[in-house]
C-alpha cells in the first residue's frame, strides 16, 4: 500500500472566513505509515481543532489502546494494516466499540467498497489523496452526526453491503470465532486458543450462523471472505 502525499496544515480560522470543523477533542488515527499519520494529525488539529492525538501502527494496537486508554472522539481508520486486511478490523472495532464513530481513510476507494465500509458501521469514508478541504467537510459532516461518503460512491451499491451489514451484527468474541473459522480452526482448537468450554464455542458459532442468515460453517466462512480486498476489485 502506498501512503499518500504528505496533507498540508491550514489555518483553523483562515482570513477566507472559513470556520474550522468542531466537536472531536480527541482522536486516534491507525495507519501503518508514520509519515502519513503525521500529517494526518497536522491536517486534523487545523482543520478540525482536534488537541489530543493519538496514532496505532495495528489493529492489535488499537484495540489494546482502546481497552486501556479513555476512548476518542473519533477513530481514524486504514483499512489495509500489518495484522488484517479488507473490512475485517472495522468488523472488529465495531464489535469491541459500537458507539466509537470510525472515519475511514484508504487509499482503496473503489465504490463497492466505501458503500460495504458504511455498511459495516463506518461514519464516513474519505479517500487518502483527498485535499485538506475534503476532510474539513467530511468531519463537519461526522460533527453533526451525518455520514458522509466520496461523490464517487453516492450512487454505487452491491450484494457486499448486505453480508457486511450481517457481519457488523457480530459480537467481539463471535468476530474472533469467525475468524478462527476462516483460519480452518475446529472447534475443538477454538475452545483451547479462547480458553473456553467447546459447547460454548458451538453456541457461538450458532447464533454467528443464525445472525449471518446461513445454514453452514462454510457458508459463513464464505461470507466473512467476502470482506477482502480482492472481493472489491474493479471486475475485468
Amino acid at each position: 500500500m502506498a501512503a499518500a502525499s504528505p496533507i498540508a496544515p491550514d489555518n483553523p480560522d483562515d482570513p477566507n472566513g472559513q470556520t474550522a470543523a468542531r466537536g472531536f477533542g480527541r482522536a486516534l488515527i491507525v495507519d501503518d505509515h508514520p509519515l502519513f499519520c503525521d500529517a494526518l494529525a497536522l491536517t486534523l488539529r487545523a482543520v478540525a481543532g482536534v488537541i489530543d492525538i493519538d496514532t496505532a501502527h495495528s489493529l492489535a494496537e488499537a484495540l489494546a489502546r482502546l481497552d486501556t486508554a479513555p476512548l476518542p472522539d473519533l477513530l481514524l481508520l486504514d483499512l489495509d494494516l500489518p495484522d488484517i486486511d479488507g473490512l475485517g478490523g472495522l468488523l472488529r472495532l465495531r464489535a469491541a466499540h459500537p458507539d466509537l464513530p470510525v472515519l475511514v481513510v484508504s487509499s482503496m476507494t473503489e465504490p463497492r467498497l466505501v458503500r460495504a465500509s458504511v455498511a459495516a458501521g463506518a461514519r464516513g469514508f474519505v479517500p487518502k489523496h483527498s485535499g485538506r478541504e475534503i476532510f474539513r467537510t467530511a468531519l463537519d459532516a461526522l460533527a453533526r452526526g451525518e455520514t458522509w461518503l466520496p461523490e464517487t460512491a453516492q450512487q454505487a451499491a452491491g450484494d457486499e453491503a448486505d453480508s457486511v451489514a450481517r457481519l457488523a451484527q457480530l459480537t467481539r468474541q463471535q468476530a474472533r470465532i469467525l475468524d478462527l473459522l476462516c483460519q480452518g480452526r475446529l472447534n475443538k482448537q477454538i475452545a483451547f486458543e479462547l480458553s473456553i468450554a467447546e459447547t460454548t464455542v458451538k453456541a457461538h458459532v450458532t447464533a454467528i450462523m443464525r445472525k449471518l442468515g446461513v445454514q453452514s460453517r462454510t457458508q459463513a466462512v464464505l461470507i466473512a471472505q467476502q470482506t477482502r480486498f480482492t472481493s472489491f476489485l474493479p471486475e475485468g
